[in-house]
């Protein structure tokens, strides 16, 4: 059964728009992009799927002419479907297998556009490296990741929660049954991540074990496309470097510590076919002194999180009892893995149709240092977050932030309550989302 995803919503508009471009679904692999893609063609008379990486022979139909109407033709043949304008949807799974298909995308734009076109892809970014002409302008990219928290909460029928969690405000407490039982939820999602695959699962049987089996198979398998990255480094080193990012989770990355068999051009260039692949998100450093955010980002000074929270506590060995039955995540690596969560939660936010940038402040000085786990805008303002594994712990640094930079405002996530101190909103982890959703209203 097809668990409704936040995709869908993007993916109706955009079959419904009249100004509509070939949409290209990008990814990494198994967040369930083709599921979603399939679940929009059930609003169509027809269905064309033509994965790359099956169907070797649908190669041929993108050797010579582009023409779109040729390969339409041509695809209709070759599998005994039609292909109408309006009534079929065309499916180009692995898109990024076949680069020449990628380039007809365009063509779809300029000479087709009455034809509902999808492609969709993992490893997208070292496919577009080999495409000459990719058609900027022409086509409209979607970015797709695992399920995000208030989607596992629906998926799961807590719906009514959800709904009331993204209704609340920090001015005013939640009802305390409905904040254990979501700090509850919470942690269970922690452990099982949003790989679709892991949360069918959990669904099916409830039970952690089983879904966390599941975890297993995948890491097996994104792990296997590493041969795919043999054209560009050894597959032992890109190995051994993905390992030492696991153990260097959170923390600002010291590339001579992610492998000491290796030297650092070899080390970044591994971390960057690795952040390509979708699999290695980084979070950088900003002076935050204004907007954008970027135009003073350092990438010397960075940290990497894994995208998914489930994979990396699967990756990292780590006893999961505690999680489980105790009343923080502080025992799990140091509460890194409460950070992981909100910077996933707060990329999984932001508009579809862009990839979004992570950014920390870090203060190093003599007398003392600082550092705020995410900066965040809002309109024209520099908003400070601070995440928080437990239900206490100090501010000092994101008072410090604050009296440095002037701010209004600062925000705080962990285990607590919906609460406001002076000047600190308090949001709990479960409800990140929320202020996310409270900037886009700015």
């Amino acid at each position: 059964m097809y668990i409704n995803r936040l995709i869908d919503k993007h993916l109706l508009a955009w079959m419904n728009s009249p100004k509509r471009k070939p949409l290209l679904l990008r990814g990494a692999r198994q967040v369930g992009k083709s599921s979603s893609v399939r679940h929009l063609a059930e609003n169509f008379e027809n269905f064309v799927e033509i994965n790359f990486e099956k169907h070797k022979a649908a190669y041929t139909v993108f050797e010579n002419d582009l023409n779109p109407k040729e390969i339409c033709n041509k695809l209709s043949t070759m599998y005994r479907q039609a292909i109408i304008p309006g009534k079929t949807l065309l499916f180009l799974d692995e898109i990024q297998a076949c680069p020449n298909a990628i380039s007809s995308l365009r063509f779809f734009f300029e000479d087709y556009p009455e034809q509902h076109v999808i492609a969709a892809g993992s490893l997208m970014e070292f496919a577009l490296a080999k495409v000459k002409s990719f058609g900027v302008g022409r086509i409209t990219n979607l970015f797709m990741y695992p399920f995000n928290f208030p989607e596992f909460m629906s998926a799961c029928g807590y719906g009514k929660l959800n709904d009331e969690i993204k209704k609340h405000l920090p001015q005013t407490p939640f009802f305390e049954p409905f904040h254990s039982k979501a700090i509850e939820i919470l942690k269970t999602f922690i452990l099982i991540g949003g790989m679709p695959e892991a949360v069918d699962k959990y669904i099916e049987t409830q039970s952690i074990y089983e879904a966390q089996n599941i975890l297993t198979d995948l890491i097996t398998t994104l792990k296997s496309d590493f041969e795919k990255y043999r054209e560009k480094v050894p597959l032992l080193r890109l190995n051994a470097v993905f390992d030492g990012i696991i153990n260097q989770i959170g923390q600002k990355v010291v590339y001579a510590k992610l492998s000491r068999d290796y030297n650092i051009v070899q080390i970044k260039e591994c971390v960057e076919l690795l952040r390509m692949a979708g699999l290695v998100i980084p979070v950088v450093h900003t002076a935050a002194n204004g907007i954008p955010l970027g135009a003073e980002s350092n990438l010397k000074k960075q940290k990497l999180i894994l995208f998914d929270t489930g994979i990396y506590l699967k990756l990292s060995g780590l006893d999961l009892t505690d999680i489980v039955t105790g009343t923080n995540l502080e025992m799990i690596n140091k509460g890194r893995v409460a950070e992981m969560f909100a910077a996933l939660e707060l990329q999984k936010s932001f508009p579809a149709n862009s990839e979004p940038s992570l950014y920390f402040w870090h203060r190093e000085e003599k007398s003392s240092t600082a550092e705020v786990d995410f900066i965040i805008q809002k309109g024209d303002m520099i908003l400070p977050i601070e995440v928080k594994s437990g239900t206490s712990g100090k501010m000092q640094s994101l008072h410090l932030f604050m009296k440095e930079k002037h701010s209004v405002r600062g925000i705080r996530t962990s285990l607590e309550n919906f609460a406001t101190y002076d000047k600190i909103d308090v949001y709990p982890l479960y409800a990140v989302n929320n202020i996310v959703d409270e900037i886009k209203k700015s």
